[in-house]
């Protein structure tokens, strides 16, 4: 199992991002992680680099963004998975749930990138051969020794040829035609700056908007994709959270369920509804996103409370 990986980086003074390739990323400015290295069969430790400013990834009240976090617990899995687990590159890869719990004052903005280490641990590992065909992984990410946020996935991963069998019916042989590209909510009214960071859309009925899918964005759609991806229904679910609420918010919290997948040419509707307080006092929502009545994803927000 795996390919013997020797850290290359953790015991120098050398820094350079894992290829991108193994992160599913187009762009060498999107990779976070820095290296890996393996511990025994199922526990890895991988390093990353978290900007002090990112295009997309917007701090907050001098805190790096969540989803930020979230976004290095869904690169672990998928570098894992090619370098450890010989899962072919170009294999299409469905992540079934991502969950993240963060300690907002570990996140604070330093005067350098933060260097967060990860352990990975992976388990319910389906293997396939040599190689898998999915797992679950929990993640512990500390910074400078300190506990900055646990976090856990799970998902599949499957041939091309596989891929395009499943996916025949809905999309044919190629991309379908996204719906025309909606106008968005005031980015001040999600806690954004630009309009083009807006991924909701206004609805007549109170509480419901439409998902806002510009297949142009640099960040959430760094690659081409035949469906709406993950990143960018968890960030519907903050910035629901943010308009539900009438306030910019952080995000402490986030557990994700993707049911199935959120297709391009289909209008999906975002609704908010408020969960009972956790047993700290603090606010939770649910944030549900729905395509012709089926319910694609859920996102439980747990939110740090307001400042005054």
């Amino acid at each position: 199992m795996g390919r013997g990986h020797t850290s290359r980086l953790l015991n120098t003074a050398l820094t350079t991002t894992v290829p991108k390739e193994f992160v599913h990323r187009a762009g060498i400015a999107e990779v976070l992680l820095t290296d890996w290295e393996r511990q025994d069969d199922t526990h890895f430790t991988v390093t990353a680099q978290w900007p002090r400013r990112h295009a997309f990834f917007a701090t907050f009240e001098g805190c790096h963004d969540p989803l930020l976090v979230a976004e290095t617990i869904r690169q672990a899995g998928l570098l894992l998975a090619h370098a450890e687990f010989n899962v072919p590159l170009g294999y299409q890869f469905l992540m079934w749930d991502l969950s993240v719990d963060v300690r907002p004052e570990q996140l604070l903005v330093d005067t350098k990138p933060a260097a967060p280490v990860i352990e990975v641990s992976c388990m319910d590992i389906n293997r396939r051969g040599n190689s898998i065909s999915g797992l679950h992984l929990k993640v512990v990410i500390r910074r400078d020794g300190q506990v900055v946020a646990t976090g856990a996935a799970t998902f599949s991963c499957t041939s091309p040829a596989v891929y395009r069998r499943l996916r025949a019916a809905r999309i044919g042989d190629g991309i379908p035609t996204p719906i025309p590209l909606t106008s968005p909510l005031a980015p001040q009214d999600v806690g954004r700056v630009s309009p083009t960071d807006v991924v909701l859309s206004p609805l007549p009925e109170q509480g419901r908007w439409q998902l806002r899918v510009d297949i142009r964005h640099p960040v959430l759609f760094d690659h081409p994709l035949d469906h709406v991806p993950g990143m960018l229904l968890m960030e519907a679910a903050r910035q629901a959270s943010a308009v539900f609420l009438g306030r910019p918010c952080l995000p402490v919290g986030l557990t994700n369920e993707f049911s199935r997948y959120a297709e391009l040419d289909v209008p999906c509707v975002i609704e908010v509804c408020a969960l009972p307080r956790d047993d700290r006092g603090r606010e939770r929502l649910l944030v549900t996103g729905r395509q012709e009545g089926d319910v694609v994803f859920t996102s439980a927000v747990t939110l740090a409370p307001a400042t005054v």
